[in-house]
């Protein structure tokens, strides 16, 4: 039975997060880096990487890393939603790493434990060359072909929109096509090889830039490779499903950051000689969000929970159980960490609209997460298959 408490390790690597969050990652320093040409902060990064081991806490122990589960991988999320911190712990160290321990549990290999060694020591970082929109239940990887080379390398072109994490990888973790055969393969692609180019976009969440990503004939090593169009797909797809899941904690730290700052501001704000907290509008509105902040925490606990176990507790088989916490979670949280970006702006007033509150970072992350891994229709879509009602309408 999943439990939805925090254990005194979770809780440990908690304080020890939040602590470097709070010295490293204020505000005011999150507001300056992405007025910059480089929006992602490397120092705190290398900081989270080696010195908290965030970078390698899904690596297994054998090869270099924390050999942790995705409840002590959400707890990091968490803190990392609470501060909007502008480092690709999400698109690396736990979406590209997943990938790649699927794709060693499929056929282990020299090149992917050379990989997942250079990402717990956090001296590389890596990227799946997929949309941030892509979702579990449809099939990514059409946009790019590739052809065999010499032993396990290979030859890549195709482009990829609005790929998160890019831009800092020095790996990209490509889903690839063979035409004339209909199979498909996860090729690792360094960023620094000739003919990938990386180029930024317009993003909405400021603080995890996108880019397209093209790739002009460009040299890989195949990481996975299988007999049938869905052999490299399917690994994707387990990536994708494990980052939404995850991502619900995230979008978690996320609301209830809006809801404590909002709580203390009305507290403080006065209108009429009275704190505008006071008013029962206000507390009524406040009061919906803490319950729904609730129900959150209980959907991302039990995804993260049921993706570290693989069984969430149900009568029902283990993968259906997973995907079952995994579309709940990202159902609620993501619309409840919208709601709780709206309220922030909204009960903050004038501050709440400037570009010197941070409000505008959480709603701007909390709407670029709502559509990141599948949109939350799709995910109740999804639902409604496994659990054999009628789907929404």
């Amino acid at each position: 039975m999943t439990t939805l408490l925090y254990t005194e390790v979770e809780e440990e690597l908690r304080a020890a997060v939040r602590d470097l969050l709070a010295d490293a990652c204020p505000h005011s320093a999150v507001l300056a880096r992405i007025e910059s040409a480089a929006p992602y902060d490397g120092d705190l990064w290398k900081a989270l990487a080696r010195d908290i081991g965030a970078a390698g806490l899904l690596v297994p122990e054998e090869l270099g890393g924390a050999g942790a589960s995705a409840r002590e991988a959400a707890v990091v999320l968490e803190e990392l939603g609470r501060a909007v911190a502008p480092v690709p712990f999400l698109t690396s160290a736990v979406v590209a790493t997943r990938a790649l321990l699927a794709a060693r549990t499929a056929g282990p290999g020299e090149v992917v434990d050379d990989l997942l060694r250079r990402l717990a020591s956090g001296e590389a970082t890596a990227a799946l060359a997929v949309s941030l929109a892509a979702s579990p239940y449809r099939r990514v990887g059409a946009e790019v072909t590739y052809e065999p080379a010499d032993g396990d390398a290979a030859v890549v072109s195709g482009r990829v929109a609005g790929v998160a994490g890019a831009e800092i990888a020095d790996v990209l973790l490509v889903p690839a096509r063979l035409p004339e055969r209909d199979e498909s393969a996860l090729i690792a692609v360094e960023t620094g090889e000739r003919g990938v180019e990386i180029t930024p976009v317009t993003s909405l969440d400021l603080t995890r830039p996108v880019a397209m990503v093209s790739l002009g004939s460009a040299r890989g090593r195949i990481v996975a490779r299988g007999v049938g169009a869905d052999a490299g797909g399917s690994i994707v797809g387990e990536a994708l499903r494990f980052g939404a899941g995850l991502l619900a904690s995230e979008q978690l730290g996320l609301a209830e950051w809006c809801l404590a700052a909002t709580v203390a501001y009305v507290k403080e704000r006065r209108q009429f000689a009275r704190p505008v907290g006071s008013f029962q509008a206000v507390k009524h509105r406040l009061a919906d969000l803490w319950l729904e902040i609730g129900g959150a925490r209980a959907a991302a606990r039990n995804a993260a929970g049921a993706l570290a176990d693989g069984d969430p507790g149900t009568a029902v088989p283990g993968p259906v159980a997973v995907a079952v916490a995994v579309a709940v979670a990202q159902a609620h949280c993501a619309d409840v960490a919208v709601h709780a970006a709206e309220e922030c702006v909204q009960l903050h007033g004038g501050i709440g609209m400037t570009w010197e509150h941070p409000a505008h970072l959480y709603l701007k992350r909390a709407k670029a997460d709502q559509i990141a891994f599948g949109a939350p229709g799709e995910h109740r879509a999804a639902l409604a298959g496994l659990v054999d009602v009628p789907a929404p309408v």
